[in-house]
């Protein structure tokens, strides 16, 4: 049986390209390399093709938008597994424009905040880590968002949630004052060559960073996998077996950077074994008991922005076999 696997190819998935990763028996996998923003030709991404058309057999998937998906469909298709090949702090993805007058997070109230969209994974971490930490209610702010949301929400009419015109380019128009800050997972390309004109909200990032680490003890997630449910009725191995991949995967990713010259950032080694003394060392770690603490509070944050109805418990989110890893 050969199965799809859409993924980007980060470092820990290059095994899965190389075929350096050894599948169950009986199964074969055909890597796709699909980014999240990678737009199929009838407009939709990968998180909208797996959770809507079933594109794949395996996916990397928003946490965000699974999450909505399993609080409104009890018979949903799709099945996760603890595996979550992409995380961010969101303290270093908050940019601001030049000249907003933005100094703390606390300026940010009453004022335009761009999003790729109200429900995307580092939008739902922005807006509760900004509130939860550093006392801003999402809801004083005006959000603006690059595209619409793929699972519909009604966040009520106290709210305010723009969408902006087909053709405006987001980081533009950060730059140039119409928007005053900007959640985002790196800068956009349109800001690269302007970098007088923006700055990141917090001046020690990798200091906010290691704090917030310190005081809740995980790397934030943004992504899962997920596979069809179908797929794990038939082949009941399959969802531990695919986990098990993963971490083996993410071993040999690990093992990379045992050459001092392997990345092409100059101070790689340093750099990973600075990581290694701040983060732990393996601040990826796969599991669903190893990673409750940080579900739990992401699961909160989407009930409190009126994404869900109410929490969930985060089992809900993964197959029965992978709940005691």
């Amino acid at each position: 049986m050969q199965l799809t696997i859409a993924i980007n190819r980060y470092d820990r998935h290059v095994p899965f390209f190389n075929d350096t990763v050894s599948p169950p028996k009986g199964v074969t996998f055909k890597p796709l390399e699909v980014g999240e923003s990678s737009v199929y030709r009838d407009g939709t991404d990968r998180h909208e093709r797996m959770l809507k058309h079933l594109a794949f057999d395996v996916a990397e998937m928003s946490l965000s938008t699974f999450i909505m998906a399993v609080a409104r469909d009890p018979d949903l298709p799709l099945v996760g597994i603890p595996v979550f090949p992409r995380r961010f702090f969101s303290v270093g993805q908050i940019y601001v424009n030049a000249n907003s007058g933005i100094e703390t997070p606390k300026d940010m109230i009453s004022r335009k905040v761009g999003l790729h969209s109200f429900q995307t994974t580092l939008s739902v971490l922005g807006k509760g880590d900004l509130k939860l930490e550093y006392g801003v209610p999402w809801e004083r702010i005006h959000w603006v968002c690059m595209r619409s949301e793929i699972v519909e929400v009604n966040l009520g009419h106290d709210v305010r949630v723009d969408v902006i015109p087909k053709g405006k380019d987001m980081g533009m128009m950060l730059c140039d004052g119409e928007i005053d800050a900007l959640i985002s997972p790196q800068p956009r390309t349109s800001m690269l060559a302007r970098p007088d004109r923006y700055r990141r909200l917090f001046p020690d990032v990798r200091a906010e960073e290691m704090r917030y680490h310190r005081k809740y003890g995980f790397y934030p997630i943004m992504h899962l996998v997920v596979l069809k449910r179908e797929l794990a009725e038939k082949l009941p191995e399959l969802p531990r077996e695919l986990q098990r991949m993963f971490d083996d995967a993410k071993k040999l990713a690990y093992d990379y950077y045992g050459d001092s010259n392997y990345s092409l950032l100059v101070d790689g080694r340093t750099l990973y074994e600075q990581q290694q003394s701040d983060f732990g060392v393996d601040p990826w770690s796969n599991g669903f008991r190893s990673n409750r603490k940080n579900l739990d509070q992401f699961i909160g944050y989407s009930h409190d922005q009126r994404l869900i109805a109410s929490p969930i418990p985060p089992e809900r989110l993964f197959h029965a076999s992978t709940h005691d890893t």
